[in-house]
């Protein structure tokens, strides 16, 4: 090296290496480079909830090393650093996995997070930022924007990443936007939104996030059912009977009356969330783990739905819903829906997919429960007990297990229904299950596109569910009264009865104590 200069390299876990010069003789080498994350809406509940945590677990696991990754917030709260860090400080230390030392490593996360105040459609703040982020960067830029902020805002926030804060570098550099839920309210205004983002930036370089996609025991479904041989003769329309895609709450909407009546149960849960379980339990065999082979088999399925039929939705609002101030007192916005979907389909033609999702009910769960036919020329007269079912449970707790008959002990030849169960608590001791957030952060890192939703996939969705949410906004379909603490409407237990559900009475699956 010439004299004066100066030498850099660095082991990176992000990418290639790139050199540049420092000013003087020498030639800088940086390993791999830097990677700045900027949280847009720093000072909100979904950064302080979610995003922050997510970041530091990644960072308490390595993922995020110090002298290569650099977080800033962004919003338009005129507040410090340090006061920043505060506002995020206590429900680190408070978490229920909060670890001995928890402390000290929490104190050198919050030292990695800046803070930039500004507005959302101004240059000024942007220019700033990128200025903040400049300083900070060491040979390949990488930057990572995650949108922790109304929909509304995304078109000029991302017209001011572009114009103001995108890498500089052209050798292993990128910019990534992630852009959380809701995508519109309809296909229209989805459409509109895409457009808007598309005229700014590559699809490779927007990341729509769904945090189911991020769950352990939805990523645990390709798996399932492509790596297991017994399934594979069995998952379809011979052997299925009807599939469950359900989503319960125990509590009502809790302060967010007035953003949940602009949405409702479909747009809010059924529509993305739902919908995405629906397609990996429902999709054919992807040509390999490529993101792109895995979305274009999902958007196959989506694309083979049919209208629904009003016959086949049954809607619901609980009791005290229009109580909250922020909900109109003529409120036609349902907290609770039953649709059934079906899917024209060699592999699926006639087997419903009954869709539930509801608040305000009698208990708190999201499973999938695949219910198979009845046993032709059952000997042991099994009927009466129910029928086999395959349970995966995704929360809480995380769970599989497959409801079978099995002799009952004893000297009669008597049957009962009894289970082979995978409990993740029971089964994997000592392993804690990575927050959904935690794996699409690192995913989006990572380049890795096949837990997120592309813009074909999301027109294909809200196509859908788009002709049933334009009636209940005209006020064409009413959502029934139901009591809180209830099953939701008697109607919608109806509705399950009429598609060919068959109700176990006297099973009650309880999870293993450890």
């Amino acid at each position: 090296m010439g004299s004066g200069g100066w030498h850099i390299e660095k082991r990176s876990k992000f990418g290639a290496s790139e050199s540049f010069k420092d000013g003087g003789d020498s030639e800088i080498i940086c390993e791999g480079g830097s990677l700045s994350i900027v949280v847009l809406g720093a000072s909100g509940d979904l950064a302080k909830k979610k995003i922050f945590p997510a970041l530091l677990h990644l960072y308490r696991q390595g993922f995020l090393p110090p002298s290569e990754v650099h977080i800033f917030g962004y919003a338009r709260s005129k507040i410090t650093d340090e006061e920043l860090r505060e506002r995020i400080r206590g429900p680190f230390i408070q978490a229920k996995d909060a670890m001995p030392g928890d402390f000290e490593t929490v104190s050198k996360f919050l030292q990695l997070i800046k803070y930039v105040s500004g507005f959302y459609d101004t240059e000024k703040g942007f220019r700033l930022l990128d200025e903040e982020i400049s300083k900070v960067e060491c040979g390949s830029s990488r930057r990572l924007f995650y949108l922790a902020l109304p929909p509304s805002v995304y078109p000029s926030v991302c017209k001011m990443i572009k114009h103001c804060c995108m890498s500089k570098s052209d050798n292993g550099g990128w910019t990534r936007i992630v852009v959380e839920k809701p995508f519109g309210k309809d296909t229209d205004s989805a459409e509109k939104l895409s457009a808007q983002i598309g005229e700014l930036f590559e699809e490779s370089q927007v990341y729509r996030i769904d945090h189911y996609l991020g769950k352990e025991l939805v990523q645990n479904l390709l798996v399932l059912r492509f790596a297991n041989r017994f399934f594979v003769p069995l998952w379809n329309r011979d052997n299925i009977d009807n599939i469950q895609i359900v989503f319960r709450e125990d509590f009502g909407t809790e302060g967010r009356g007035g953003y949940f009546d602009e949405y409702g149960i479909i747009r809010d849960i059924i529509q993305n969330h739902l919908l995405q379980v629906l397609c990996l339990v429902a999709m054919e065999k992807p040509i390999s783990l490529k993101p792109e082979h895995i979305r274009d088999e999902k958007v196959k399925v989506l694309q083979s739905v049919l209208s629904i039929k009003d016959e086949e939705v049954v809607l619901g609002q609980y009791e005290g819903y229009t109580s909250d101030p922020t909900v109109p007192d003529d409120s036609n916005t349902p907290t609770f829906a039953t649709v059934i979907l079906r899917i024209h389909s060699e592999r699926w033609e006639g087997v419903p997919f009954i869709i539930k999702a509801g608040k305000a009910l009698n208990s708190r769960k999201a499973e999938i429960r695949v219910q198979f036919k009845d046993i032709p020329g059952d000997i042991f007269k099994c009927k009466k007990l129910g029928r086999n079912e395959f349970v995966i449970r995704l929360q809480p707790p995380e769970a599989m297990y497959m409801k079978f008959m099995v002799k009952q002990p004893g000297l009669e030849m008597a049957t009962v229904q009894s289970e082979l169960d995978l409990s993740y608590r029971q089964r994997y001791q000592g392993i804690t299950i990575p927050e959904a957030y935690e794996r699409l952060i690192l995913d989006t890192i990572r380049g890795d596109q096949q837990h997120f939703v592309r813009r074909d996939e999301l027109k294909a969705a809200w196509e859908i569910f788009t002709p049933l949410l334009h009636k209940i906004d005209g006020g064409q379909l009413s959502p029934i009264p139901y009591k809180q603490g209830s099953r939701g409407p008697a109607a919608a237990d109806e509705l399950l009865v009429n598609a060919g559900y068959v109700q176990t009475h006297g099973y009650i699956w309880i999870p293993p104590t450890l």
